[in-house]
């Protein structure tokens, strides 16, 4: 695929209030639809949910093995800003221009145009859907808290549990309300390192797993193949999740991906001290760090970032194995962060989970936008 053409929009009922976008990538003569992604924000911008389109829309693009893009936007500001025309200047808007600059430098060329809104309507039409989906997930979820089932605020259809002579479905419990097969994510952490044995802060430093760890990555890939059904491992590029990565693929025969989004948290100044140790080298900045998201560590990076990356990871992951079981090898805070997406909670859970080593949890995560945990720090396979 050498040439593609990406039309992306964003929209948000309130500014700030409820905010999706939608993506479409085109062949170069407008003529066939390749792609289209789409997804429901939260409370957010405008211009936040317009940049996440352009982020996804270039994404698929790459995905797609596109050399040549050709950028449609109706947000003059995000064509002014990547054309470099207009300085980004808002704080929430620097890290979205600067993710959306490094997909840029993929590509062998790529021009954005503005268009009017009329003439953008496909992408506008996917950040619509998106935007409705939130809507109906908000629906239900009160539905819920005020004691009804959501049969009460949408119909679902019944789905067979399992189907003679096959692997079973694993179908959404009747009250989440999500539809469809599920992307189903099994997050395995990796297996022991030396610094993980002193606890200490390792985030993009690249310890090796030890006698232990190397053991524990056997054990976990001998479940994982017992299960069967699994269509791909991915993992990390740490050498850590990487070993981890690589026994559980050879156990399933299955191929493996390396996403370098599933890194570990970047804890800068802090990499390799204690709890303790950091504590004492800046005790009000650690104390913050622990109580703020949106703080970094002293030359690293925030868990807010952390999230903002994990996010695309799962989009891409549901985008790309729609309706199948992948393994995800990773480190505590990436695996954290993609049950907190699940769950749909603040990020209180980062500092209130625990995960052993070479742990095993289940996320799901739907193509109508539900989501649901079926398991957390499962270890019991590795006393077998």
């Amino acid at each position: 695929m050498h040439e593609v053409l990406v039309e992306a929009d964003g929209g948000s009922r309130g500014n700030p209030g409820p905010a999706g976008y939608g993506a479409v990538v085109f062949d170069a003569d407008h003529a066939r639809v390749l792609a289209e992604r789409k997804e429901f924000l939260g409370a957010t911008t405008n211009n936040v949910a317009e940049y996440r389109g352009l982020i996804a829309g270039l994404a698929a693009a790459a995905e797609l093995g596109a050399r040549v893009v050709a950028v449609r936007m109706d947000s003059k500001l995000v064509v002014e800003q990547m054309s470099g025309r207009w300085k980004v200047k808002h704080p929430s808007m620097i890290p979205l221009a600067e993710q959306a600059r490094s997909l840029v430098a993929g590509f062998d060329r790529v021009s954005f145009t503005w268009i009017p809104r009329a003439q953008n309507s496909h992408a506008d039409r996917l950040a619509n859907e998106a935007m409705d989906d939130g809507a109906l997930t908000g629906t239900v979820r009160a539905a819920v808290a005020a004691g009804h089932t959501p049969a009460d605020a949408v119909a679902v259809p019944e789905t067979p549990a399992k189907t003679p002579g096959t692997q079973p479905v694993w179908t959404a419990p009747g009250w989440t309300g999500a539809v469809g097969a599920p992307t189903r994510l099994l997050l395995l952490r990796h297996g022991q390192t030396e610094l993980s044995v002193q606890r200490r802060y390792s985030g993009r430093g690249n310890p090796p797993l030890t006698e232990l760890g190397r053991d524990q990555a056997g054990r976990a890939a001998k479940m994982l193949a017992a299960k069967g059904n699994i269509a791909a491992v991915v993992s990390s590029p740490l050498q850590r999740a990487r070993s981890t990565a690589e026994a559980a693929a050879t156990a399933l025969d299955v191929p493996l991906r390396i996403l370098d989004g599933l890194i570990e948290t970047d804890f800068g100044d802090w990499e390799g001290l204690t709890f303790a140790e950091a504590a004492q080298q800046d005790p009000q900045r650690h104390a913050a760090w622990l109580g703020d998201p949106a703080l970094p560590a002293p030359g690293g990076e925030s868990f807010d970032q952390v999230r903002e990356r994990i996010e695309e990871v799962r989009r891409d992951l549901v985008a790309l194995y729609p309706g199948q079981n992948i393994v995800v090898v990773s480190h505590v805070t990436p695996i954290k962060t993609l049950l907190q997406l699940a769950l749909g909670v603040g990020p209180s859970l980062l500092y209130r989970l625990h995960l052993d080593l070479a742990s095993l949890c289940i996320a799901e995560f739907y193509p109508d936008g539900g989501s649901s945990v079926r398991l957390v720090n499962d270890t019991s396979y590795l006393a077998s």
